[in-house]
């Protein structure tokens, strides 16, 4: 990559609004990442995530915890230092997406009922974050005023 694609990819919009959507949002992520990935905050890890991934059709369901565990947990930190905004917020959505309809969508909107109403919301976000990147105060910004 050259410089004028990275910075490109770095740059965002001068705005405040980022900030509270990077750091809400990253912490959710990040925290549900490490659910999946070492079993912290009352999760399975990866062979119980794996099992149950496995169990509803998405196969291999080891892989397939890692994957999402991963998205999840570094993406979430990526968010939440303002770092490679962009990609990380896409990763994101792409995760929801596979979520939303693999398990949620069956069950209707309401998260009371196991629905698609809390995955969209993090979609939502993640497509923002994905538009607009990192903010005023992220590390992308502080990168891309450095690049020549």
């Amino acid at each position: 990559m050259n410089t004028a694609t990275i910075k490109t990819l770095l740059t965002s919009q001068q705005t405040l609004s980022a900030l509270p959507l990077r750091l809400v949002a990253g912490i959710i992520f990040a925290a549900h990442g490490a659910q999946k990935l070492f079993a912290w905050f009352g999760g399975y890890g990866l062979d119980g995530t794996g099992q149950w991934m496995e169990s509803i059709g998405l196969a291999p369901g080891y892989f397939m915890a890692l994957m999402a565990g991963s998205a999840e947990f570094f993406g979430g930190l990526l968010l939440i230092a303002g770092l490679l905004t962009r990609p990380a917020a896409l990763a994101l959505a792409v995760t929801m997406v596979v979520a939303i309809f693999s398990v949620h969508l069956q069950n209707g909107l309401f998260m009371s009922n196991n629905g698609y109403e809390f995955g969209l919301s993090l979609l939502a976000i993640s497509l923002a974050l994905v538009c607009q990147g990192g903010g005023r105060f992220s590390l992308d910004n502080l990168i891309a005023k450095r690049i020549n």
